[in-house]
């Protein structure tokens, strides 16, 4: 005789509403729309039609799609030749900055070097007092810089901050790692390139994300040296004009042409589209930075 098995339904139990989670969906929800309300604004007046914006009401959306706010920003010849050199100055001024400072913090985390706690005090002054503008103008002049290329180099390759960030890095990591490669016959450098560098990855592209970022945004430097050197202008420094020429009603560095052309479209529109130009670029690098950024961000500043 076949006796069939019982089937017993589990009894389901209701869980009980978490009203922790439920806030920390709506708080959450709230944060992510105040977060990406203005860059969503941003962008729509950016891509609207100059005419249609001043009107107002512009939210996420353009009402009126197009492009000519960029392609008024571009028409200006100075613009290609800007963008290579702001190019140019990001990606030598960050490689060359982070191959220095990395340096200096290898040296500085090293145990047997004897100076290291005087040169450590010595950059930490840096961080709160300044030679000043018109000293670091002068000291440029000295030293021939007007005028050059490397004025936007030379100046911030060495920064205490990145130094001091990369040391502590460095410190976090086992010093025997250093002691078994001497042991096996390497130098300092190869110690320094083959040992410490592969494990710094974090903490070196958290720091050349830094340099990038204020290599691409800086116009300041280039106004202060090179403002006379039309050949060595730098992207965001001919948008600082193009921005300018918008809330003064003309543009005395571009002639009578492109100030009428300048006065046919909103200044609204104009400083929207600049915005997206000029973060672009790094919006591009970040994505593939961002897991390092984050990393180098957390161990990096375990140690002071």
């Amino acid at each position: 005789m076949k006796i069939n098995p019982v089937k017993i339904n589990p009894v389901k139990t209701k869980k009980p509403f978490d009203f922790f989670y439920a806030f920390n969906v709506v708080l959450l929800t709230l944060v992510l729309i105040v977060t990406l309300y203005p860059f969503l604004n941003v962008l729509a007046i950016a891509f609207n039609n100059s005419d249609d914006t001043v009107r107002g009401g512009i939210t996420v959306f353009p009402r009126v799609l197009t492009l000519e706010n960029f392609r008024t920003i571009f028409a200006f010849s100075n613009i290609p030749q800007a963008f290579l050199i702001s190019v140019l100055r990001t990606v030598s001024g960050t490689f060359l900055s982070v191959a220095a400072c990395s340096m200096v913090a290898f040296v500085l985390s090293r145990r047997d070097f004897q100076g290291r706690a005087f040169l450590s005090r010595f950059l930490a002054i840096t961080l709160f007092i300044s030679g000043g503008l018109i000293p670091g103008f002068l000291l440029m002049r000295d030293l021939h810089l007007m005028n050059t290329f490397l004025v936007y180099i030379i100046p911030g390759m060495v920064n205490a901050f990145n130094i001091f960030m990369i040391r502590s890095y460095i410190d976090g990591l086992p010093y025997e790692l250093q002691e078994s490669a001497k042991i096996d016959g390497a130098n300092d450098f190869t110690i320094y390139w083959r040992v410490i560098l592969p494990l710094c990855a974090p903490v070196l592209a958290t720091v050349a994300l830094f340099v990038a970022v204020g290599q691409w945004n800086s116009w300041f430097d280039t106004y202060l040296y090179n403002g006379s050197n039309q050949s060595l202008s730098t992207l965001q420094f001919e948008l600082m004009k193009i921005l300018q020429s918008t809330q003064i009603g003309r543009d005395a560095a571009y002639g009578n042409d492109i100030a009428k052309q300048m006065q046919q479209i909103s200044p609204d529109s104009i400083k929207m589209a600049i915005t997206i130009v000029t973060i672009t670029p790094i919006l591009v690098v970040y994505p593939f930075l961002q897991r390092y950024f984050v990393k180098g961000m957390t161990l990096g500043s375990v140690k002071g």
